[in-house]
């Protein structure tokens, strides 16, 4: 190869190094300029989703929600506190489904048995399957769900279409998203849990 290539390929080389170094300090530059906007929506989604699971969308949450924690752990706690004076419980969850991860708040009533609402949401469920837990045709059926039987608590189960008439601890999964279903169902009993011994010292 004589010189002349040699420093073409050089050049070539070095160029091409020299941009991406400078398209990645751009980008950095941009993501640490958009980074407050970004946290600002983030932030305002997060409190549009928590109105969601009272029933409460578009209403103002510094009216209706506070911020505290369960326990001694401290686990993250939203109480809703209702026109009439009532008051729910919100807690937040996270867990696996097929593709990626799955989240989203459950209400309790003041019992601390009954679900008030929900709302659900994934990152990337298969649509027209999986990705049908966002929607109200999946949620609403878990208000007024029960997540103990007698005194022991025994969280929901999400069951196959048709299979939860009757069940006070059932709701329908999405036919064929089963796995996704799956998730769903462990998600709510994992994120629970933890609540259960501390969320009676809020009466």
């Amino acid at each position: 190869m004589d010189k002349k290539k040699k420093n073409g390929n050089l050049y070539t080389v070095l160029y091409a190094a020299v941009m991406v170094i400078i398209v990645a300090v751009v980008l950095a530059f941009v993501s640490q300029i958009l980074k407050p906007r970004q946290d600002t929506n983030i932030r305002q989604e997060t409190r549009r989703t928590i109105l969601r699971s009272v029933h409460l969308e578009g209403q103002s949450y510094e009216k209706y929600i506070t911020d505290t924690a369960a326990g001694p752990e401290h686990l993250p706690l939203f109480i809703c506190t209702l026109d009439d004076g009532t008051r729910k419980y919100i807690i937040p969850m996270e867990g696996k489904g097929l593709w990626g991860s799955i989240n989203g708040y459950l209400a309790l009533n003041d019992d601390f048995r009954t679900v008030y609402g929900a709302v659900f949401d994934h990152e990337a469920e298969t649509p027209g399957l999986g990705a049908e837990i966002s929607t109200p045709f999946f949620s609403d059926p878990f208000r007024g769900k029960s997540l103990y039987r007698g005194e022991e608590f025994v969280s929901l189960a999400v069951v196959k279409p048709g299979k939860s008439v009757g069940n006070p601890n059932a709701v329908d999964g999405i036919s064929g998203g089963t796995l996704t279903s799956r998730g769903v169902e462990n998600m709510i009993r994992e994120s629970l849990e933890p609540y259960i011994p501390f969320l009676k010292h809020y009466e």
